[in-house]
């Protein structure tokens, strides 16, 4: 018989210290200033635990992302799906903007852009996101305001990806205008039957 495993104990709670630590280093540094060693540091565990289990940077990024994407996220709920669909991409705009978690947000992306397995963590954490963020879509089909043919999940995506190109590919800020707008298209080609 295999011994039980405690939940949390001694594991869980260096994951917990480990990850805080990364977080705070991603804020302060970012993806470039992050190092196995400041981590180590920060968390106050051994930097040969933090190489034997994490392996590099881009372990602690996907192991972080990975805790991330079972945190629950705020699905609005306006009473109609123009505002909840506002509401999401101002989310989303907001936490780039945050002083505080911008910069990790930021991280996480520039990781992805050049590690797989960044890149495998961030997809998942979107595809969580986009799972629960969708439940505004179904209450909108529900209410007839749009048609149950719709790709709940791709409603999501067409209105919170101008947020992203305009941040990491035009290197634009985004409005709160901007985010209404990107909101609204998605909603027109949602109602139009395009998603």
């Amino acid at each position: 018989m295999e011994p039980s495993r405690r939940p949390g104990g001694r594991s869980a709670r260096v994951r917990d210290a480990v990850r805080q630590a990364t977080l705070a280093e991603l804020a302060a540094r970012g993806f470039r200033g992050l190092t196995v060693e400041s981590v180590a540091e920060r968390s106050g565990v051994h930097k040969t635990t933090v190489y034997r289990r994490w392996g590099s940077v881009e372990g602690l990024i996907s192991d972080a992302l990975e805790l991330a994407k079972d945190e629950p996220w705020p699905i609005p709920d306006t009473g109609s799906v123009q505002g909840d669909l506002r509401a999401i991409v101002q989310l989303v705009r907001g936490g780039f903007a945050d002083p505080e978690m911008g910069p990790v947000s930021s991280a996480f992306v520039a990781a992805a852009v050049q590690n797989p397995e960044a890149a495998r963590a961030l997809h998942e954490f979107f595809m969580a996101r986009h799972d629960q963020s969708a439940e505004v879509v179904r209450r909108a089909v529900a209410r007839g305001e749009l048609p149950d043919v719709v790709d709940v999940r791709e409603v999501i995506r067409v209105a919170v990806a101008p947020v992203y190109y305009r941040l990491f590919v035009a290197h634009e800020p985004v409005s709160e205008r901007d985010a209404d707008r990107a909101a609204d298209a998605a909603l027109a080609a949602a109602r139009a039957g395009v998603l």
